[in-house]
């Protein structure tokens, strides 16, 4: 998955540096780029004595995002799980000096396995599937169950307040990302549509989940984690940029969001699959049943809710590629098509928003996801539709 660089760095200036302080990775290095990894720039650097490394870096010139980059967080989280039964690669050195490659990196272990884009796994066994699905959301509840202190990550991120902390960092960085405007085009990338709504409705304090404050990734998903090379199991969890101490409802709908995704036809990187048409492919029930059994918590009552803030989530985080791509700035080699998806993401969004609105207007508690192919439960009460008009914006406090 390595190839061509297309975002160069000083080679000498980072050899010179490796030598003095990495003495293990041997020089001179070679150095090729990864294709995955929208936000920072990964390479990979294979050492004289063919050992392979990766290294991380933010990327060049003014960032759109202040919050955003911080290599600096992922080191830290890594190096802190290296203690604990959470699979992760092992860290060698972060760097923050700008003088040596332009901007902070940091390098560590490259993990020879499997990564895998297609949530339904198409060349493995069914037997295999499901035990690949169930490794990644019990390595997941492993994560969660950690006490930050008991790591040292304490210091970390704050233990409550986690979806007002969204909301707000959402808030300026969508903002920001809106305002770009593309350097060949002249296009400007736009605001998410009915964000006030979104905004108002999330923000309310009858809808939120209660805190939990736990270590969570930020990103947890599938093509995030590197599988055994022959064995069904995770033995590492990357691109931990946009992890903190939060809610760990969070990284679970993120990881079942190609269940949510099945039949949006509008998204190009919507998984086409039934969970009965594959075999292996474990029903949500089960994912959910296997996590609340290693977590400790039981997520279902606060699914529809969480499902919906993941894809208003979600259309931030591809409103950002395009943001990134606009600039010229974006490190994967499918930026440009990725960034176009904010715009079905968003419709889906504010449509799983309207959704929660109405069931929370009737007075009904969160329901939880409707596992594929089961038959729905009959309902004699239509909802309410609640006219766009009459939901008055109310931001942050």
């Amino acid at each position: 998955m390595a190839g061509a660089v297309r975002q160069p760095i000083d080679i000498q200036s980072l050899e010179r540096y490796i030598t003095k302080n990495v003495p293990e990775i041997k020089v001179p290095i070679d150095i090729k780029q990864f294709g995955f990894g929208q936000s920072n720039p990964t390479y990979q650097l294979t050492a004289s004595d063919g050992m392979k490394y990766v290294l991380r870096k933010k990327p060049p010139g003014k960032l759109v995002s202040k919050t955003a980059h911080k290599v600096e967080r992922e080191y830290r989280v890594i190096h802190a799980l290296e203690k604990t039964d959470v699979p992760v690669p092992k860290t060698y050195i972060l760097c923050e000096d700008d003088s040596v490659v332009g901007t902070p990196f940091y390098i560590m272990e490259f993990l020879d396995g499997r990564i895998i884009e297609d949530p339904t796994m198409p060349d493995v066994t069914p037997a295999e599937r499901t035990e690949m699905w169930h490794d990644a959301i019990r390595t997941l509840a492993k994560l969660h169950r950690i006490n930050p202190k008991d790591v040292g990550l304490e210091s970390f991120g704050k233990p409550s307040g986690f979806y007002d902390r969204q909301i707000k960092t959402f808030t300026t960085i969508s903002k920001a990302q809106a305002e770009g405007v593309d350097i060949e085009t002249k296009e400007i990338v736009g605001q998410i549509p009915h964000i006030d709504e979104i905004l108002a409705f999330f923000s309310s304090r009858r809808s939120q989940p209660k805190d939990r404050g736990t270590p969570i990734h930020g990103d947890y998903k599938i093509d995030n984690l590197v599988f055994h090379k022959t064995e069904p199991r995770v033995i590492g969890i990357l691109d931990w940029e946009m992890s903190t101490i939060g809610h760990p409802l969070s990284d679970l709908v993120n990881l079942i969001t190609p269940y949510n995704l099945q039949g949006e036809s509008d998204l190009d990187h919507a998984p086409r699959f039934q969970v009965g048409e594959v075999q292996g492919l474990p029903r949500i029930d089960q994912l959910i049943s296997w996590y609340a059994g290693i977590a400790g918590w039981d997520p279902e009552p606060d699914l529809k809710w969480g499902v919906a803030f993941g894809f208003f989530r979600a259309t931030c985080i591809f409103q950002g590629i395009a943001a990134r791509y606009a600039a010229r700035q974006a490190s994967s080699a499918k930026a440009k098509e990725v960034g176009e998806q904010r715009h079905p993401m968003g419709a889906l969004a504010w449509r799983s928003v309207q959704k929660a609105m109405q069931l929370i207007e009737m007075g009904f508690p969160a329901l939880p996801l409707k596992t594929p192919g089961a038959s729905p439960t009959p309902i004699s009460i239509q909802p309410r539709i609640i006219p766009t008009a009459q939901v008055k914006p109310r931001l942050l406090r």
